[in-house]
């Protein structure tokens, strides 16, 4: 079973590809974890992307897709995986569908977390992160207990610059330039399944599990 998890940031999409990777025994691979774990391996792979990184510049697709094969290769990967940030472009999506198809094999299911905008603003907007400890907090759903006060060590609970509700605007128009294309792209391929991210996470995760069965 091979997943794409689509989604704006704040979606949940993350929290959703983890729980699936738990549920079904497959590994969550998330892009991110993949470029730090090759440059801290000093990986061949590893080190020409660092080139790129340390220009402030972003990894060709070609690379990353190396990178990305390379890791779902490993035998963990053998009875599938879920894909957390990448694809991000349709030509990142292109790239991936023919090396896997040179491979014989393809993406089962592209699962869509759908969340209108304003409701990811005011999610995302509501985050509280302690300066000291690093605990996070949402001011109405997992509330201190103390306004403004971290439960876990006292320190002052702020908001961060990603959460701001300019930022978070800022994203999401990137999101609908660049990511948003692929909904279309993977409709096309008759993969994509959408669900309603503005429910409870268990809801949401029980929608995900009445697709994949």
């Amino acid at each position: 079973m091979k997943i794409i998890m689509l989604g704006a940031p704040g979606a949940g999409k993350g929290t959703q590809a983890k729980m699936i990777a738990d549920k079904y025994g497959v590994p969550h691979v998330s892009t991110g974890d993949i470029f730090r774990a090759n440059i801290k391996n000093g990986t061949e792979l590893g080190m020409e992307a660092k080139k790129y990184m340390d220009q402030g510049l972003l990894v060709p697709d070609e690379l990353t897709v190396k990178i990305l094969l390379d890791r779902v290769a490993q035998e963990d990967c053998r009875n599938g995986y879920v894909l957390d940030g990448f694809p991000r472009t349709i030509p990142q999506a292109e790239v991936l569908d023919k090396a896997l198809s040179d491979l014989g094999d393809k993406i089962d299911y592209a699962i869509d977390v759908d969340v209108p905008d304003e409701n990811i603003i005011q999610r995302m907007s509501g985050r509280r992160a302690c300066i000291a400890c690093g605990a996070t907090y949402h001011i109405e759903h997992v509330p201190p207990k103390t306004e403004g006060i971290c439960d876990r060590c006292g320190k002052e609970l702020v908001l961060r610059d990603d959460d701001k509700p300019e930022t978070v605007k800022n994203r999401l128009d990137v999101y609908h330039k660049q990511t948003q294309p692929l909904i279309e792209f993977y409709t096309g391929k008759g993969i994509l399944k959408s669900v309603d991210g503005t429910q409870d996470m268990k809801d949401v995760f029980a929608s995900i599990c009445k697709i994949l069965g």
